[in-house]
């Protein structure tokens, strides 16, 4: 997928080169990458299996597949993809009914995008019967778009995703700030061509070119995004 918009198209209405912020959810907006790894380790303790701590990092910020997937041939678990995929959703969606932690400075970002009507989409890798359940917490109006990764031929870390939030928001992805936690979800971002922020949860993100990496969401404002997206005239 490609975006739609012109590449001589470099500023806003506003004059700003940026035009959409599209931002990651578990581990970036919400404190939830943790409760995906309890629901894991409670599952497979169910299976007779017990889940290595060195596994997190490689199913964190990862697709169902992929993460699943994973889990179901390092234990040898006697469980389907399908049918662990439903357990998993299941299980957390019992989670964040009871609690929904916005991560630090996640709040504040979100009200300030909202403020200044800055195009913005939530693009995560969960499905979205997740999703949805999260913006109840989130407030489903602060996002232009949503995008879940059962919407996607390819989620993340394919670009898919991205590429398809920049072009219905009618923004380049050269001219998207994309806020990312995981190894992961910055993959897929560069690979659309946004600039990225990460905002390392689990596991070490190292700055590279294009990209940015800050101690936590209270390090970000739209000042500091519109700072990463330069004109191209």
């Amino acid at each position: 997928m490609t975006s739609t918009v012109p590449a001589s198209v470099t500023r806003t209405a506003d004059g700003h080169a940026l035009q959409a912020v599209l931002l990651d959810m578990d581990g970036t907006l919400v404190d939830t990458e943790g409760f995906w790894w309890d629901v894991e380790v409670s599952i497979f303790e169910e299976l007779g299996h017990r889940l290595d701590e060195a596994w997190r990092d490689v199913v964190v910020g990862g697709p169902m597949t992929r993460s699943a997937g994973f889990l179901i041939e390092a234990t040898g678990a006697a469980i389907t993809l399908a049918e662990l995929s439903v357990l998993l959703n299941e299980r957390f969606e019992a989670r964040i009914a009871e609690q929904v932690p916005m991560m630090p400075g996640a709040e504040r970002l979100l009200a300030e995008l909202a403020r200044h009507n800055v195009p913005t989409a939530l693009v995560s890798a969960s499905h979205r019967r997740v999703i949805d359940r999260v913006l109840q917490a989130l407030g489903p109006d602060r996002f232009t778009l949503t995008v879940a990764g059962d919407e996607v031929p390819r989620t993340k870390p394919h670009p898919d995703p991205y590429l398809l939030a920049a072009r219905t928001l009618g923004a380049h992805p050269s001219r998207c700030a994309v806020i990312e936690d995981t190894a992961t979800g910055v993959a897929s971002a560069e690979a659309a061509g946004c600039r990225v922020v990460a905002v390392p949860s689990v596991g070490l993100i190292a700055p590279a070119p294009g990209r940015t990496v800050v101690r936590s969401l209270e390090d970000v404002d739209l000042p500091f995004l519109r700072s990463l997206i330069t004109p191209l005239n």
